[in-house]
């Protein structure tokens, strides 16, 4: 009979394993990655475009033509895709970004090579119907406009504008003259010089048949390549900003810093004091400004690193006559980092939540398919997740305070607070 009053014995484990994809090249030399697993009889196809904020020269094109791919085509308009997918309970989703444009295909195994010829006519084929493209401008004003009442949008907003500048693309927002000069040229344009290359990523439970189908229907896009786009790196400015907002009763406060890539030496000892910091439930920021002080329901640290640089953000919602108290007990947070060496049982405890959160992150094929996803657009080594697991379990307290003094010097952070 099972125990229920004795817990298990805790077994670590930094093993991490991902499915072994395999990689094709097209007659056309667009990539093909398959990442075959899992018994259920669903299916994951994931465009991956260079065609983002990075290579817009206009802000806003990158996000309107991503999201208009789907509303209309050379033979069909956008009620015709949606009936078409819905039929089949097929799911599109269009994710544009930072550095990337991502278009993902979800559906039943057995549907989903009647979609191939669809997908290849959205990505190739857009017609940005001008009807359409109206009403894109017109509900992404309005929700805008929504956005800039909020505190949090305002805040997360200026600390990146901050940190890489504002006419640099990831500072660069789209405003609302932004969007109202935007026209449909602006779209096709944008397209044709950025959409002629993707790789592709498949995975779940894949046949031999939907395998050639994808590959014959892709192996026909006629590939261009757009020149590189070349952004300097301008060097950071370390400010602090306020900017008081009436009829609020909350202050957002972010405090950030670019950072180091996914490929330095330091970057997974950097990875794990920032989750001792507060990347998770039981880190510092947390205890200190949440449960001891009260002074928010939530604060947070995080590492966001994107193709060409990387930034850190600190970032917590509090009432106004408490601000200089949180900057202050954050600044003091992360001086102590750098003044004392981190406790035995807070380093394990750490290490452990780390690599267990992501090591839980890899229960699904299409959770394997975007870790791999990750290496092959960042250039990462195969091995590069079980890497990470095993650096960061080697590291101890001493290389911890050294990477705190040389990264987490309180006055290097730029901060911002709206409210």
């Amino acid at each position: 009979m099972l125990d229920r009053k004795t817990a298990p014995a805790f077994q670590k484990s930094n093993f991490f394993e991902l499915i072994k994809p395999e990689k094709i090249t097209l007659s056309n030399d667009i990539s093909l990655v398959i990442v075959p697993g899992g018994e259920q009889e669903v299916i994951k196809i994931e465009l991956i475009v260079k065609a983002a904020k990075w290579q817009e020269t206009q802000a806003g094109v990158s996000y309107f033509t991503a999201n208009l791919l789907q509303k209309g085509t050379a033979s069909k308009n956008s009620f015709q895709i949606s009936s078409e997918l819905d039929q089949y309970g097929v799911h599109l989703e269009v994710n544009p970004g930072y550095d990337f444009t991502s278009i993902t295909l979800y559906g039943l195994t057995k549907n989903m090579d009647r979609f191939f010829g669809l997908l290849f006519e959205i990505v190739t084929q857009p017609s940005f119907p001008e009807l359409e493209l109206q009403q894109a401008k017109d509900i992404y004003t309005q929700g805008l406009k929504i956005n800039l009442e909020k505190t949090s949008y305002l805040a997360s907003r200026q600390i990146r504008k901050t940190l890489f500048g504002f006419d640099h693309p990831y500072g660069r927002d789209a405003e609302i003259e932004d969007i109202e000069k935007i026209q449909r040229e602006h779209l096709s344009a944008f397209h044709q010089h950025h959409y002629g290359n993707f790789e592709i990523i498949c995975s779940g439970k894949i046949t031999d048949t939907l395998l050639q189908g994808l590959k014959k229907t892709f192996a026909a896009v006629r590939v261009s390549s757009a020149a590189n786009t070349m952004v300097a790196r301008k060097e950071e400015l370390i400010s602090s900003t306020y900017l008081e907002k009436e009829n609020t009763v909350q202050t957002s406060i972010r405090l950030g810093k670019r950072m180091i890539s996914r490929i330095h030496p330091d970057y997974p000892a950097l990875l794990l004091l920032n989750h001792i910091l507060g990347g998770y439930f039981g880190s510092r920021l947390m205890k200190n400004i949440r449960e001891e002080k009260g002074l928010t329901y939530g604060i947070y640290s995080s590492m966001t690193a994107l193709l060409h640089d990387g930034f850190i953000s600190i970032g917590a919602d509090v009432n106004k006559e408490n601000r200089e108290l949180t900057i202050i007990e954050i600044k003091k947070e992360l001086n102590n980092l750098r003044a004392q060496k981190v406790g035995v049982t807070e380093l394990e405890t750490a290490k452990n939540h780390f690599i267990g959160s992501l090591q839980a992150e890899i229960t699904t094929p299409f959770a394997h398919a975007d870790k791999i996803k990750n290496m092959l657009l960042y250039s990462l080594p195969d091995d590069y997740y079980q890497s990470l697991l095993i650096k960061i379990d080697s590291v101890n307290d001493s290389t911890l305070q050294g990477t705190a003094e040389k990264y987490f010097n309180e006055d290097s952070f730029s901060v911002v607070a709206v409210g």
